[in-house]
C-alpha cells in the first residue's frame, strides 16, 4: 500500500485540474483558481512523500507530468477560453470572434512541451530554465480573477490578450534561466538577488486582487536582470 500513496496524491492533483477545468469553462474563475491552488499543493507533496517513503518510480514521474498538464496547462487555458468569450474585440477581429477562444489551448500545448523538456533537462535539478507551469497557471488565474473588470473593459481587448498569451507561451519554453530560490546561507553577498526578490514581494502582496500575478512578473523580470547584479551562483 505504501508504494501507492504518492500516486494517490498525484491523482488528487489530476482530479483538482479536472475540476478547475470544469469550473473555468462556464467562467467560474474563483473555483477554478481554488482548485489550481489545491492541485499545486498536491503537486508539491507527491514528490516529497515519494522521497520520504523511498518509493519513487518511473510510473510516478509519468503520472506527475500527466497531472501537471491538466492542472497547470489545460485548466488555465480553459480560463483563457472563457475570458476570450468575454473580452472586447476590435473591429478587425470581429470575424474571428467565434474562433479566438479556441486559441487559448495553444498554451496547454506549450505547457506540455515545457513539462517534457523539464523531464529530460538535467540542468534544472536546482533551478529552472523557462517559466514553470505552476507559476504560469497561478499567474493567469490570479490575473483573470483579480483584474477581470479591466480585462473585459474597453481599455483592453482580444488582440492584446492574444499577444500576452503568446508571450507566456514563449516564456514557458524559452532558454531563460530563473534564479534558484533556495538559500545555502544567509549572507547578503551570496543571496543578494533573492533578498531583492523578497523585498519586492512586499508591495506585490499589497496588490491583493492579483498578488500572484504581480509576484510572478517580478520574478521573471528580476531573473532577466539578475546576472548584472548578482555576485553569487544563483543559477547553480
Amino acid at each position: 500500500m505504501k508504494k501507492h500513496i504518492p500516486n494517490i496524491i498525484t491523482c488528487c492533483n489530476l482530479i483538482c485540474g479536472c475540476i478547475a477545468t470544469g469550473a473555468a469553462l462556464p467562467a467560474n474563475y474563483f473555483w477554478a483558481i481554488i482548485f489550481i491552488l489545491l492541485g499545486a499543493i498536491f503537486d508539491f507533496f507527491d514528490g516529497l512523500v515519494a522521497r520520504a517513503l523511498g518509493v519513487s518510480s518511473p510510473v510516478g514521474k509519468e503520472l506527475d507530468s500527466l497531472a501537471d498538464v491538466v492542472t497547470f496547462g489545460v485548466a488555465p487555458s480553459a480560463m483563457l477560453f472563457s475570458l476570450f468569450q468575454e473580452v472586447q474585440y476590435p473591429e478587425f477581429m470581429l470575424p474571428l470572434r467565434n474562433i479566438m477562444p479556441y486559441t487559448a489551448f495553444i498554451m496547454a500545448a506549450f505547457s506540455a512541451l515545457r513539462l517534457a523538456k523539464f523531464n529530460l533537462d538535467t540542468r534544472q535539478s536546482t533551478s529552472f530554465i523557462g517559466l514553470p507551469t505552476p507559476a504560469n497557471a497561478l499567474f493567469w488565474g490570479s490575473l483573470i480573477l483579480g483584474q477581470h473588470a479591466f480585462l473585459v473593459s474597453g481599455r483592453f481587448n482580444a488582440f492584446f490578450l492574444f499577444l500576452f498569451m503568446l508571450l507566456f507561451c514563449f516564456l514557458l519554453v524559452a532558454e531563460l534561466p530563473l534564479f534558484a530560490l533556495k538559500f545555502k546561507n544567509l549572507s547578503w553577498k551570496d543571496n543578494n538577488v533573492k533578498y531583492i526578490f523578497l523585498l519586492g514581494c512586499i508591495p506585490c502582496f499589497m496588490l491583493v486582487e492579483s498578488s500572484f500575478a504581480a509576484i510572478i512578473l517580478w520574478y521573471v523580470a528580476l531573473s532577466i536582470i539578475a546576472p548584472t547584479i548578482s555576485s553569487s551562483k544563483d543559477y547553480d
